[in-house]
């Protein structure tokens, strides 16, 4: 694969790592290629029907969703089909995962949705195996949605942070009303025997203030085959909540779920973070953005139709997720070749000079990339959550190890 030569992009205007200090040339004569893409965030809308506080899209440092049209026409849709699958062509990919997001994706209606689907299908199919999904917050997860979903095989996540006095701390509507009930219908919903295979799992983002075992389980009343439980996002210039309470309040917290997961009868779900942390400490490769050193391989498609990077990136700053790309050949291709996304695929190479003496670096792999983020010198930092992260992997490991020690006796 040759280099496409392309500017600096978003980072370079700001001189900070990767965009300073980043030796592409290098890389490449030490033999070093990109991976392509394999997954596609496809934000189908651009707007929310709720206002949830802690949002990194609408309430952190990037507003540049207020210039975004609302909705995606079906026109860029299809184009955007077209450069997924010129991609997917060029690199012989066996398979793609477009995942429609917002905002909120169901703002888009009926009609568009099924759109969406059929032409992702009939545009992709031809060139490679297809996976849908669709990341939604469940409000408008109505019996006409799940019918959609079903003929297309859309698989479903809903986001939601606990039972009803937890996820109504942070996910209201704009009027102030709590969300709970209408997700918590719309999940009922995706309950039925014919629908269960839509459903991919819950995402749910820890507040200290709620209490861990309580949230957990209130999750696990909806069945769900996984649960993801994010860290909110900050840095080291905007750093996360109760970070100056104690010194490892999110390590605490989630030590309390691993705990009541791990020691439960039977397994009640998966918990990505706790599966991806023990398949990293028995040698796998992981496979997540928020542990490992595994390469990100995302890219966003906005609903104008531009290209961006993983928009958990504009929680550090305004022009983050940026890229700049020629105006001939495929954005995807030369994308590939920007530092900021070379970063994130170079494993060990990008992390800190702290990160690489710890002695649970290739576990953590420096956290997720957006957490280590300094105003003064870009993103080759520590995460945030250092300490949270070294406290946590070391007590999975503790568990493990004396598992492991009890089976061989």
């Amino acid at each position: 694969m040759t280099p496409v030569p392309l500017s600096l992009g978003s980072f370079g205007e700001q001189n900070l790592w990767p965009a300073a200090g980043l030796d592409v040339g290098e890389l490449v004569r030490d033999g070093w290629e990109p991976l392509p893409f394999i997954e596609f965030v496809i934000k189908i809308h651009s707007r929310c029907n709720l206002a949830c506080d802690y949002c990194y899209i609408y309430e952190m440092a990037d507003q540049s969703w207020r210039e975004q049209p609302k909705t995606m026409s079906r026109a860029v849709f299809d184009d955007a089909c077209r450069m997924i699958g010129e991609h997917a062509r060029t690199h012989a990919l066996p398979v793609v995962n477009l995942v429609f997001h917002g905002g909120e994706p169901l703002l888009v209606g009926h009609d568009d949705l099924e759109y969406y689907a059929e032409q992702a299908r009939m545009l992709l199919e031809p060139i490679t195996d297809v996976r849908l999904g669709i990341q939604t917050n469940g409000v408008l997860l109505d019996e006409e949605f799940l019918d959609i979903c079903h003929r297309w095989g859309i698989r479903i996540g809903v986001s939601i942070d606990g039972g009803e006095d937890e996820n109504d701390r942070h996910r209201r509507d704009r009027r102030g009303a709590g969300s709970y009930a209408r997700v918590a219908a719309g999940l009922t919903r995706l309950d039925a025997d014919d629908r269960r295979h839509l459903f991919s799992g819950l995402l749910c983002t820890i507040d200290v203030a709620n209490d861990p075992v309580q949230t957990y389980e209130a999750l696990v009343k909806f069945q769900p085959p996984a649960v993801d439980f994010l860290l909110p996002h900050g840095n080291w210039t905007t750093p996360p909540p109760a970070m100056d309470q104690r010194a490892t309040p999110y390590a605490d917290w989630l030590i309390a779920v691993f705990d009541r997961w791990y020691h439960a009868p039977k397994l009640e779900t998966q918990v990505r973070l706790f599966d991806t942390i023990i398949d990293l400490l028995l040698g796998g490769q992981g496979g997540s953005e928020a542990v490992g050193l595994a390469p990100i391989r995302m890219a966003v498609i906005e609903t104008d139709g531009t290209l961006e990077q993983v928009d958990e990136l504009k929680s550090t700053f305004a022009g983050a997720t940026k890229l700049r790309t020629k105006s001939e050949g495929n954005p995807l291709d030369q994308a590939l070749w920007e530092p900021s996304l070379i970063a994130r695929q170079i494993g060990l190479d990008a992390l800190s000079d702290t990160c690489r003496v710890c002695p649970v670096h290739t576990v953590c792999g420096g956290g997720h990339y957006v957490h280590r983020y300094r105003a003064d010198n870009g993103f080759r930092n520590p995460s945030v959550y250092c300490a949270d992260l070294q406290k946590l992997i070391d007590h999975i490991s503790s568990r493990i190890r004396a598992d492991i020690d009890s089976a061989a006796r």
